[in-house]
């Protein structure tokens, strides 16, 4: 079969359940599209790990023990630890890492039957929105190779757009799984803060962090985020002891009746107008699904900017002060004593964007310093997520752009770091407030790039999110285009 990259997982899923091909085929198929590595968005391959998978998976296959995913590919961003496949977070201070264990989520994805195709690129430590601070090189957009993907997960999204997964795992923390989604024209969501375990998950920002999917459709997105997510307290203390859930039972569901809240904060001065014209077109289409849109206000939507680059950065600063050299990764070859080392080493081994936020995190940790900074912005961080609660009085889900611009030249940005931090202003309140979120395809923009329409729900209503954006892609074919070559 000539397009078995073009196909969906829930396709892939069908086929190999009904044994029209075998999960060596399907994996053969992607292993030989990532050859010489498009758009840089692998950092690590190993085909005969894949394919030793994909023959297990054939095997449960045969002997009906087959997982709900048997033998469909996916990869996994970086940032994720696993036995089979070096981890390096994009960073040269983790070269060569070996984990003796899987991260929760790569285990619950094989358990469900995937394959793992490798590792995926993405900005160093998850810090950025271009993917451009990673230390193995700029993943390219696949709609046009001058331009950035979105970051963090960059490799995640450029690897499903251009057909080289049908799947992979990203992580948000403020945005890394939806902003980069958008700029790629794919589909994916960051579920409720808690919903799926870090355990395994390279830090960044503790309270922030959150794994999920990334694929065409949401229907594959409720696939696996059914699988990936569950309850693991014994080993991630910020799990959430909740059982499983099918969120593909309600993908359609009508939605005659939803109310959608637009934020008057999402459209104002800022937005470029190619992406204002592209989320108002698909809003549009939500109307003629029966929804009603609601006017609501989110009044501290700017200051989740100057929120979140204090208080991930503070976390970082703790998170990263574990990568020194002693136990594991790179460590510096030439040094006076230990003091010495810890400073060579990591003066070598972090980028410019990682030693920006320890530094920063360092400073409003700092004696003096945490009052006034760090403390009033758990306090601020509060009150965005109560102004969402009083929106979700006058609405169920919540509706807006991903990010004020489709993706930028590779390199517009590389001498400000501000301009990647405003590009955050629509993800960033979802993530302080913990909630959940996604991106959704809703047409093209400028330059013809893809626009993502921004999704926001409740607390635990990822279920309502995936039916609303299913209907949206039921009714639209915004999810179905792909960028040119790819047939």
């Amino acid at each position: 079969m000539s397009d078995l990259h073009l196909l969906s997982v829930k396709a892939l899923a069908t086929l190999l359940k009904t044994k029209q091909v075998s999960a060596v085929e399907v994996a053969t198929r992607f292993l030989a599209r990532t050859g010489g590595n498009p758009h840089n968005a692998f950092l690590d391959i190993d085909s005969e790990v894949t394919l030793a998978q994909a023959r297990a998976s054939d095997a449960k296959l045969a002997d009906g023990t087959a997982g709900p995913l048997e033998g469909v590919p996916v990869a996994h961003k970086d940032v994720f630890v696993t036995r089979d496949f070096a981890t390096t977070a994009g960073s040269k201070i983790l070269s060569g890492y070996r984990s003796p264990f899987d991260a929760t989520v790569v285990q619950r994805l094989r358990t469900a039957g995937m394959v793992t195709l490798g590792k995926l690129n993405c900005d160093e430590f998850a810090m950025g929105s271009a993917n451009e601070n990673s230390a193995y090189g700029p993943v390219q957009n696949p709609w046009d190779t001058s331009r950035v993907p979105g970051g963090s997960s960059g490799g995640s999204a450029a690897a499903v757009a251009a057909g080289l997964a049908p799947a992979a795992t990203g992580t948000d923390t403020g945005g890394s799984i939806r902003q980069p989604a958008s700029f790629c024209g794919i589909t994916g969501i960051k579920p409720t803060y808690g919903r799926a375990s870090r355990y395994g998950m390279i830090a960044y920002a503790s309270s922030l962090d959150q794994a999920g999917p990334m694929a065409r459709s949401a229907e594959d997105c409720a696939l696996l985020l059914s699988a990936l997510c569950g309850a693991d307290v014994d080993r991630d203390a910020t799990s959430l002891d909740m059982p499983t859930e099918d969120f593909s039972a309600s993908l359609n569901q009508t939605l005659e009746g939803l109310r959608i809240g637009i934020p008057k904060e999402f459209f104002g001065e800022g937005l470029h107008p190619d992406v204002r014209a592209a989320v108002d077109g698909a809003l549009r289409e939500y109307e003629k699904l029966g929804a009603q849109l609601v006017p609501i206000s989110l009044p501290r939507t700017e200051l989740s900017i100057p929120v979140y680059y204090i208080i991930a950065p503070a976390e970082a600063s703790s998170n990263l002060s574990r990568f020194d050299g002693v136990k594991f990764g790179h460590r510096a070859k030439d040094y006076t004593d230990l003091v010495d080392m810890y400073k060579k080493t990591r003066a070598e081994g972090f980028g410019n964007e990682a030693k920006r936020r320890i530094m920063t995190g360092a400073y409003v940790l700092s004696h003096g310093y945490y009052d006034a900074y760090y403390l009033q912005a758990q306090k601020i961080r509060r009150m965005i997520a109560d102004d969402f609660q009083n929106a979700f009085k006058q609405c169920d889900v919540i509706a807006g752009p991903v990010a004020p611009s489709v993706a930028w030249k590779l390199g517009e940005n590389a001498n400000d770091p501000v301009a990647d931090y405003l590009a955050d202003i629509f993800t960033l309140p979802a993530s302080l407030a913990g909630l959940p979120g996604m991106s959704v395809p809703a047409g093209f923009g400028a330059h013809n790039m893809p626009v993502g329409l921004q999704l926001i729900g409740n607390y635990f209503k990822e279920a309502q999110l995936l039916n609303a954006a299913h209907q949206l892609q039921q009714a639209t074919d915004w999810h179905t285009r792909t960028p040119k070559g790819l047939q």
